[in-house]
């Protein structure tokens, strides 16, 4: 018992000194938006997708700068967890270089996507800076 308590107390204090990822205030009127495809659209893989932004600037992640954020592409994701971190995964696509537009490879069907503006720790604003959710169907 006394050993596990000599190990645990300096993982315990590093956790309570650990900084903690505060969400970046949101612009007054930000909004995220895509440029294409269109909501509805039918479309053939690779498909080219273009990101818009108005109300704030893009900047890759890692640069904190005030009134910036970069780029997430979420694909058929149904919730997300609006206080932390985005995950990277097929997804949920990060564009920290700055990018705003991609070449996606998808299956045939029915897709839905989603744009989300994370700060330099890729974590979304509050309020969040979200688009629509659009459907899209792959031939």
């Amino acid at each position: 018992m006394r050993i596990s308590a000599v190990i645990m107390l300096p993982v315990f204090a590093l956790l309570a000194i650990s900084p903690v990822l505060a969400q970046t205030p949101a612009p007054d009127g930000a909004n995220v938006y895509f440029i294409e495809p269109k909501d509805g659209a039918e479309v053939s893989s690779p498909v080219t997708v273009k990101f818009g932004l108005s109300g704030m600037g893009v900047a890759p992640a890692g640069v904190e700068k005030a009134k910036t954020g970069h780029h997430h592409l979420l694909i058929d994701v149904d919730s997300v967890d609006l206080e932390n971190p985005l995950p990277a995964d097929d997804n949920h696509k990060h564009f920290g270089g700055g990018q705003t537009e991609t070449s996606l490879t998808l299956a045939p069907g029915k897709h839905a996507l989603q744009l989300l503006v994370g700060d330099h720790n890729h974590v979304p604003h509050k309020p969040a800076v979200m688009s629509d959710k659009i459907t899209i169907t792959v031939k």
